[in-house]
């Protein structure tokens, strides 16, 4: 047994409890009796959920270490972003601009307590560092994916295997925010529009299930009070979320703050991506409208066009000076 190993690995794990027992300050987790509950007195979280908000993911460096708006910057942001972020405006020729701005639905507001920054873990409100080894993976995957030598070097998300915003875990992006939950016995089901992926939730067990490993990991879940916890680990490989690896370790956390409002928290730990252990938190309102399904691949042409085009650069004797 590698003794160093085994300490580097309790040490996380001790970093990794502690970050998980910090009190939210800014969402306290709610205990209320006016949320809706299913017939076991368990919350009832079903339905769809929607997560927009053009809140940074991660603090700008600009900002330092303020971590809360005023009402004024929080609306002057709002308005520069919209404009910034809009499609219609862009002028670069040299770039597709893939689509136009009525695609995009990216939502138009900051969180209403004006953080500047989804990250709360560490404090500065930026995700940790990468890890030489994180960085060298990186590297041999843009490599791979550079070359197109085949479709299993292609990023998951342009394969419709599992989809940018939908991780696990999640994050709020361009399009497609919305999650639904789906409650039983056995399981909670999380089905993210997203690739329309499904994501199942085992209540029943406290054991992980190592193999055959999955693209979304193997996932548990249990209540702490009126709070859902998930357990996943033991992933395929990198899921469609920034960086991360078969070694990543996700704890999630899910309550609802009132009854149409769903507090939404994870927690990130793998020493071999990243060099501490981080948190992101936000909430999800209500969406009254159903989800319906997101065909990714339906006239998807990229792939046979990606590879097509690279196989013709070959022939061509091109493709060593791309």
């Amino acid at each position: 047994m590698n003794i160093q190993h085994t300490h580097k690995k309790a040490a996380w794990l001790v970093v990794l409890l502690g970050i998980l027992s910090l009190p939210m300050v800014i969402l306290a987790q709610s205990g209320a009796n006016d949320i809706p509950r299913l017939p076991d007195g368990k919350p009832d979280i079903q339905g769809v959920w929607d997560f927009r908000t053009i809140t940074p993911f991660q603090r700008p460096v600009a900002l330092g270490d303020k971590a809360v708006l005023t009402a004024e910057e929080a609306a002057k942001f709002e308005a520069e972003e919209l404009v910034r972020r809009d499609r219609d405006n862009f002028t670069d020729t040299t770039t597709t601009g893939d689509y136009n701005e009525f695609w995009y639905d990216r939502g138009a507001e900051i969180l209403g307590d004006r953080r500047t920054s989804l990250v709360t873990a560490p404090s500065n409100g930026r995700i940790p560092e990468l890890t030489e080894v994180a960085q060298e993976r990186n590297r041999i995957r843009r490599e791979a994916a550079r070359l197109a030598e085949g479709v299993e070097v292609r990023p998951l998300s342009e394969r419709c295997i599992m989809g940018f915003n939908s991780g696990p875990p999640m994050i709020p992006s361009a399009y497609n925010n919305n999650v639904q939950f789906v409650q039983t016995e056995d399981y909670v089901l999380i089905h993210n529009e997203m690739v329309h992926n499904v994501r199942p939730v085992k209540m029943y067990t406290a054991d992980h299930r190592e193999e055959p490993r999955k693209w979304e990991g193997d996932s548990l879940g249990h209540w702490e009070g009126d709070t859902l916890i998930v357990e996943t680990n033991y992933f395929a490989r990198d899921t469609a979320f920034g960086n991360s690896s078969a070694n990543m370790q996700l704890v999630e956390k899910f309550w609802l703050i009132d009854a149409d409002t769903l507090g939404y928290e994870f927690t990130i730990a793998d020493p071999t991506t990243w060099a501490e252990p981080w948190t992101v938190m936000f909430p999800m309102k209500r969406n009254t409208e159903p989800m319906y399904e997101y065909a990714c691949h339906e006239g998807n042409y990229s792939m046979a066009g990606v590879l097509g085009g690279w196989r013709r650069l070959e022939a061509l004797g091109q493709s060593g000076q791309q």
